[in-house]
């Protein structure tokens, strides 16, 4: 079955310790051609806030239950990039972002 990345847009965000949103957007590097993150709305339990979700600490969906699964925790998902900081995404934010959860940068080669 083919489905589109669109289909994951309002997944749950399940980390793991519990939901931590839901999938409102992507962004996508159009020289690579791949899903540089997911933007994740962090819902009820934060303030609404959206924030960048790297695909590296995405696990494999439920398509059924419309969830998608991460290896972050909440409290991991609540400390990432905020997208209305005024930062740009570059690779040298992402570096430092990929730091501060002991990720291995993957510079462009990988995606979703």
């Amino acid at each position: 079955m083919l489905l589109s990345i669109n289909d994951l847009k309002n997944y749950s965000i399940d980390a793991t310790d519990g939901s931590a949103g839901d999938v409102k957007d992507f962004l996508f590097d159009d020289l690579a051609w791949v899903i540089r993150y997911f933007v994740a709305e962090t819902g009820t339990w934060l303030p609404s806030r959206k924030v960048l979700i790297s695909p590296i600490a995405i696990l494999e969906p439920n398509w059924e239950e419309k969830i998608l699964p991460v290896l972050l925790t909440k409290e991991q998902v609540r400390d990432s990039p905020d997208t209305k900081t005024g930062k740009p995404v570059c690779r040298q934010n992402e570096m430092d972002y990929f730091r501060q959860y002991g990720c291995t940068y993957y510079g462009g080669g990988l995606g979703f």
